[in-house]
């Protein structure tokens, strides 16, 4: 295992995961097998999430993709996942084609975020424009509080 100092042992971790050699995978019990399936669909998958006023924003790129290639769903009623595949596009005559380096990934995607309990599940929306996926989540208002009733008091 490769040390690499001012890095987090995560990450370093989740980097040798994503370089398992095939092999290696395809020894493994089902669950071990899942489980870094899994890991390096995660690991492909960027999104920045932000929190605004009256929603929740996640944006991920996704170059390349049509719109019908991801999967954007709600999970166990607060589970957001988006998922998908992104494919290496094939070479139109093997014989005559040698890659020389391949740095675009491809392969399966995922991510799952916990969604809080103010989230809106019956208004998220999904668009993806220009390779960026945006996916809303609208935050349902807070409850109006209760204003005091005032009783009079009467003589008598």
């Amino acid at each position: 295992m490769d040390v690499v100092f001012g890095r987090d042992p995560f990450l370093n971790a989740l980097s040798q995961i994503l370089t398992t050699p095939d092999e290696v995978e395809r020894s493994a019990n089902t669950q071990a097998r899942n489980y870094v399936r899994d890991a390096k669909a995660m690991g492909n998958t960027a999104v920045d999430v932000k929190e605004l006023p009256e929603s929740y924003v996640f944006v991920a790129d996704m170059p390349g993709l049509k719109s019908e290639d991801i999967k954007v769903q709600v999970e166990n009623n607060n589970v957001l996942t988006i998922g998908g595949e992104r494919k290496r596009e094939e070479a139109p005559d093997q014989t005559s084609c040698k890659y020389l380096r391949i740095e675009r990934l491809a392969g399966k995607f995922l991510r799952k975020f916990t969604l809080p309990n103010n989230a809106n599940m019956d208004a998220i929306s999904a668009s993806c424009t220009d390779g960026v996926l945006t996916v809303t989540v609208p935050k349902i208002p807070p409850p109006e509080p209760h204003k005091p009733k005032t009783i009079e008091v009467k003589v008598g």
